[in-house]
């Protein structure tokens, strides 16, 4: 069986407009809806190696039927896949596959 490679680095600054991306980065900040909407959960991830954290490009990675996601917190590092679209300006990744990376000391 063929081992998988590892994706090459995603640079924030030059995403698709639309395709499969895969990247890793920290989560800048994270949103909850009221009890009154439908469930969503929002959090922004940048780039971990971001030269001013929290000024430079992001993504939003957004999950339907969410109100939370246990672990996933502004300063956590993640590795994330899925499909990017761009939704009201922002690069947009709906529901997408995550895996919470260990903190660096």
């Amino acid at each position: 069986m063929a081992e998988r490679s590892a994706p090459a680095p995603l640079d924030f600054s030059r995403l698709p407009e639309r395709g499969q991306v895969a990247g890793e980065g920290t989560i800048r900040s994270v949103t909850f809806v009221a009890p009154s909407e439908t469930p969503r959960f929002t959090a922004m991830i940048e780039d971990g190696q971001a030269e001013r954290p929290g000024r430079g490009p992001a993504i939003r990675l957004l999950w339907l039927g969410r109100r939370r996601i246990r672990g996933i917190d502004a300063g956590t590092p993640v590795r994330f896949s899925g499909m990017l679209s761009t939704v009201d300006g922002e690069p947009t990744i709906y529901n997408p596959r995550y895996e919470i990376l260990a903190k660096e000391d």
